[in-house]
């Protein structure tokens, strides 16, 4: 079950009114879109994604009273690492004094930290573990393209992190439904940077290594296999929708149709 938990988001406020120095929009434009006042983003030099996540975990144990060196484990999912080696929860790990944990990262974007949990309540339930750590974070300000307003203005920089432990109670993480569809490579991802097409002075030039996301379709795909998992996994714990009391859906969910709609009025201008 999860016994703790606590984010981190860094003091820099990044406004809509600063936003309208940077790309064609506007604060009333935004808010009433988005409901987006500001987002957060990390500032300075050499401040990986790592800063955010030690952050978190050390308010973590603070919070929860337990001493770092009884973690056995610390999961991180992140598609912005500090580096591609070693691991960001390695470097967490070292950070927090988590001495006698072993540590790696998990990088499947926005279902990274539902995987992240998944795996580490495996890991307690199969009573290999007692104390495990998972961590979701990403510095996206970093893969964001700040020219481009139907990205920017959605996206900003922070960590959550939750410890998991034993119980012999009915409840915690009860059940889970994960899945991945691949087919959706060119809808959703980054262009260079990777092995098949690493970095080079042309890559950069082409702008290659930022997110890139074609909402209209991201946005069908998500509502509905969302909406498909979610009763999928009612049905075979024997719920109905009169038994749910909260139903928290990622955040991409909305960002999807917000990029779905602003599509529509970029092609309406052209028109």
């Amino acid at each position: 079950m999860i016994t703790g938990i606590q984010g981190y988001v860094p003091e820099y406020r990044l406004t809509n009114k600063e936003l309208e120095k940077l790309v064609e929009t506007n604060d009333e434009w935004i808010l009433s879109r988005t409901g987006i006042k500001e987002r957060r983003i990390l500032k300075g030099e050499n401040q990986g994604t790592s800063v955010m996540g030690i952050e978190a975990v050390k308010g973590l144990l603070e919070k929860t009273g337990t001493d770092p060196m009884d973690i056995d484990l610390i999961i991180c999912a992140t598609v912005t690492p500090d580096m591609t080696f070693p691991a960001t929860a390695n470097i967490i790990a070292d950070k927090v004094g988590a001495k006698n944990s072993y540590s790696f990262d998990i990088s499947a974007a926005c279902s990274g930290f539902l995987y992240a949990l998944q795996l580490g309540n495996q890991f307690i339930a199969s009573g290999t573990h007692k104390k495990v750590i998972v961590i979701g974070a990403d510095k996206m300000s970093s893969i964001i393209d700040y020219t481009d307003r139907t990205t920017c203005i959605l996206f900003g920089d922070g960590a959550g992190a939750v410890l998991l432990e034993p119980t012999t109670e009915e409840y915690g993480i009860m059940d889970a439904v994960l899945k991945a569809d691949g087919s959706g490579e060119a809808f959703l991802h980054m262009k260079a940077g990777g092995s098949r097409k690493p970095a080079t002075l042309e890559t950069i030039a082409a702008r290659e290594h930022y997110a890139y996301q074609e909402g209209s379709t991201v946005y069908k795909f998500a509502v509905t296999n969302m909406a498909e998992v979610s009763a999928e996994v009612m049905e075979r714990n024997h719920l109905k929708g009169e038994d749910i009391a909260w139903l928290v859906p990622h955040q991409q969910t909305r960002e999807s149709s917000m990029l779905r709609q602003i599509e529509w009025e970029s092609d309406q201008k052209k028109s």
